[in-house]
């Protein structure tokens, strides 16, 4: 794929601000739609088009199947983690209010959804990237002649 010039260069530019346009919809997801299972999407769908023009081997240099499992793990203990937090404060799982110092119940409530979106974009993001990865490598490989 080294000949294809034009579809290497666009892709560069366009990786970068897909990836900007998922941090922007996960820390905006508090204050209007979006929030972390889009984020998460947004920002796998830029290590796709990655293997898409790269390949996918390459994208398994930049980003191992290691790293990819434990954004899956990481992610759903990241949201776990929180409401366990709230259970062992003697909240309820996932009451915001214990992240908080008493009567600061809207810090809590930022903090908790900020932690919980977070962990479900981690999550949705390695979760589509793997799936994509397990996809791609039981596909047949086309070879820059066969175009």
């Amino acid at each position: 794929m080294d000949h294809h010039y034009i579809l290497r260069i666009i892709s560069k530019m366009l990786i970068p601000p897909i990836m900007l346009y998922a941090f922007y919809v996960q820390f905006h997801g508090d204050f209007g739609p979006g929030g972390g299972f889009q984020a998460g999407v947004i920002f796998a769908v830029a290590f796709i088009l990655y293997a898409l023009v790269y390949g996918v081997e390459k994208l398994r240099k930049v980003l191992p199947p290691l790293i990819v499992r434990a954004g899956m793990a990481l992610g759903v203990l990241l949201y776990a983690g929180t409401g366990a937090y709230s259970l062992f404060k003697g909240y309820n799982f996932l009451d915001y209010a214990a992240l908080a110092e008493p009567g600061h119940a809207k810090a809590g409530q930022h903090l908790g959804i900020l932690l919980v979106e977070a962990g479900v974009g981690l999550t949705v993001a390695s979760v589509m990237i793997a799936i994509f990865l397990a996809f791609a490598s039981r596909a047949p490989q086309i070879k820059d002649t066969d175009w």
